[in-house]
């Protein structure tokens, strides 16, 4: 009898000290992308807006791609997706990029590239986000679009006044992907469970953030004239929502 009490004493304590040594549950975090010309939530077809110098245009499609996402706590500790994402203004679903396995914590910063680092352009076609058939690859030129914004405006010289900005590349001097790095202002607490993240995409500033771009003569940017430019502009699209 003694014996078999030792024997469940001896259990117990070992499944107990097992049990401390499990990985705390890990966590999905959904980040969504909320798509704005300003404080104006935006519209495809149906709104018209205008940039910096009040010259009015309109937005028919935009696209782009994020990746590389890190996280950060406020100790310094972080995680890190090699994940790609599309997000799509036409597919509300593809605005909301999920991260799983996320470790639980206290994260007071966000950071991703927008566009596709020389790693994912060199290795051929791809899948998932990074398949050409998403349109979003230059055959000709062998790399991913990182941006696509298409519309019109009546000061457009380009055919049919259209308003085209397809940006990528990814070589000097005309490399084009850009880190946007954002501090939460009230930290996100991550635990057990699911976690949101709201942030603002401000299309407006691809027209003027660093760069003041005039339609009458910057409409159109398919290859590396101009590219850096919006590249620089792009970087600063983004801002948290709370």
């Amino acid at each position: 009898m003694l014996r078999r009490t030792l024997y469940i004493t001896l259990s117990i304590a070992a499944l107990v000290a097992a049990m401390s040594f499990i990985a705390p549950s890990q966590a999905k975090l959904v980040i969504t992308f909320n798509s704005y010309v300003g404080n104006q939530l935006l519209k495809l077809d149906s709104a018209t807006y205008k940039n910096e110098l009040g010259q009015p245009y309109t937005v028919s499609k935009l696209r782009y791609y994020v990746g590389n996402l890190s996280l950060i706590t406020n100790e310094g500790t972080s995680f890190h997706s090699d994940e790609y994402f599309l997000v799509d203004e036409t597919n509300d679903s593809s605005k909301q990029v999920t991260l799983r396995n996320v470790p639980p914590g206290n994260y007071t910063t966000i950071s991703f590239i927008i566009g596709v680092d020389s790693l994912q352009n060199c290795s051929g076609a791809q899948s998932g986000a990074l398949d050409p058939a998403n349109a979003m690859f230059w055959t000709w030129n062998s790399g991913y679009i990182f941006i696509k914004m298409e519309g019109a405006s009546p000061l457009s010289k380009s055919p049919g006044h259209l308003l085209e900005f397809h940006v990528g590349g990814y070589k000097a001097p005309y490399n084009c992907i850009r880190t946007v790095k954002l501090s939460l202002k009230n930290s996100l607490q991550i635990a057990n469970g699911n976690a949101a993240l709201n942030i603002k995409t401000d299309l407006s500033q691809l027209f003027k953030a660093q760069h003041v771009i005039d339609f009458s003569k910057i409409s159109s940017v398919t290859d590396f004239h101009n590219s850096t430019t919006i590249a620089d502009n792009y970087a600063q699209m983004f801002s948290i929502l709370q």
